[in-house]
């Protein structure tokens, strides 16, 4: 990965490239990308842990929350998860769907990488209703459900900043056989506009990611589906949070067994790479696209309102490593105040529907 990506740059202008080129090889080179390559990402043996991989507990009421949705809006059973990971969520998802709800079921995944799609394939084989596309765009007038968990934060972004009130373009460079940044002024057009249409102004010595991909994946979504809701789950800030002081650095980092990294330009391909996304900008980008903002939650929040606590078992079980005790500890670890869920949000968008007079949630008075 190292040789690919200093041959990248030594044949680019000026010997150099933007942060989302140095991304999108890291990340996604079909070779030697950190999410290409046959190795074990997600959980104690990876590199980072997601909601689903918590329990099944997550797939679960996901699927009990999405039938009680087709039943008050009339929305057909389809639901499209994009990046699956190790298809634990789906497994999930669809035990309690075969189980509880019995009704048939469309499941469409969509998956770029080989050795997801094959972790995928060995976990799912049971389940006859489940469809693996390797890009959103091979779906067409899609009716119901599109979902994704961490998808946008692993998207690549470009970096830029401000210093001495210019606005410059974080760059790529190689310097004593390493990697280097080298700032160079802001001339890309689709930088601009998204800094106009987002609203955001730098702060002196204020550093940024820039979401094209997530623009781009978005126009993908809303041009795919053609009514139905648009659930993403993730972490990220809004424009007010953007400007805090706190966050004058930006928020692109690696992970790597479980160890946060700042610097991402070390062992590129051998670590994830993921960065806060811009919630005011999904939104407002959304409304242009004619995705319709429904509601924002925290995911904490989320549960609570789809029904987790009664998903807890009552009686007392006196050994810690039974399945309820776990089951138990799960739901507790995914609802506790400055839990996981805390630094996730759900934000619900709708695409030729009218959602505002229907109650999403059947936990909610």
């Amino acid at each position: 990965m190292i040789s690919y990506i200093k041959s990248f740059i030594q044949h680019s202008p000026n010997q150099l490239i933007t942060y989302a080129d140095y991304i999108s090889a890291a990340l996604y080179h079909p070779e030697y990308g950190y999410y290409m390559r046959d190795q074990q990402k997600i959980g104690r043996q990876g590199d980072f842990i997601t909601t689903s991989n918590i329990s099944d507990i997550y797939g679960r009421l996901a699927a009990k929350w999405f039938a009680y949705v087709c039943e008050k809006t009339g929305l057909p059973n389809a639901f499209c998860e994009i990046g699956a990971g190790n298809g634990r969520f789906a497994h999930a998802f669809l035990q309690e769907w075969q189980e509880s709800i019995k009704r048939p079921l469309q499941y469409v995944i969509v998956e770029t990488s080989p050795y997801h799609r094959r972790l995928q394939q060995n976990l799912l084989d049971q389940y006859p209703s489940v469809i693996q596309v390797e890009d959103i765009t091979a779906i067409k007038d899609f009716e119901g459900m599109i979902f994704s968990n961490e998808l946008f934060d692993a998207l690549p972004v470009h970096v830029i900043e401000k210093i001495n009130g210019e606005l410059l373009e974080v760059m790529i460079g190689i310097q004593n056989e390493g990697f280097v940044e080298q700032g160079v002024p802001l001339t890309n057009p689709a930088i601009l506009q998204f800094l106009q249409e987002s609203g955001l102004e730098l702060k002196e010595k204020q550093r940024i990611e820039v979401p094209l991909a997530m623009k781009k994946m978005l126009g993908s979504i809303a041009t795919t589906i053609k009514k139905g809701l648009i659930v993403t789950a993730d972490y990220g800030y809004t424009n007010e949070e953007w400007m805090h002081p706190a966050r004058s650095t930006g928020s692109l980092r690696g992970f790597f067994q479980h160890r946060m990294f700042d610097n991402i330009l070390e062992n590129p391909g051998a670590m994830d790479v993921t960065t806060h996304i811009h919630f005011d900008y999904l939104i407002e980008r959304g409304r242009q696209l004619a995705l319709e903002f429904v509601t924002m939650l925290r995911q904490d929040e989320f549960l609570l309102k789809a029904g987790i606590l009664q998903e807890l078992e009552n009686h007392y079980d006196p050994n810690p490593f039974s399945e309820v005790s776990k089951r138990n500890r799960a739901i507790r670890s995914l609802i506790m105040p400055g839990g996981m869920s805390s630094y996730f949000h759900i934000v619900i968008q709708e695409k030729g529907m009218v959602t505002r007079d229907i109650n999403l949630f059947q936990n909610q008075k």
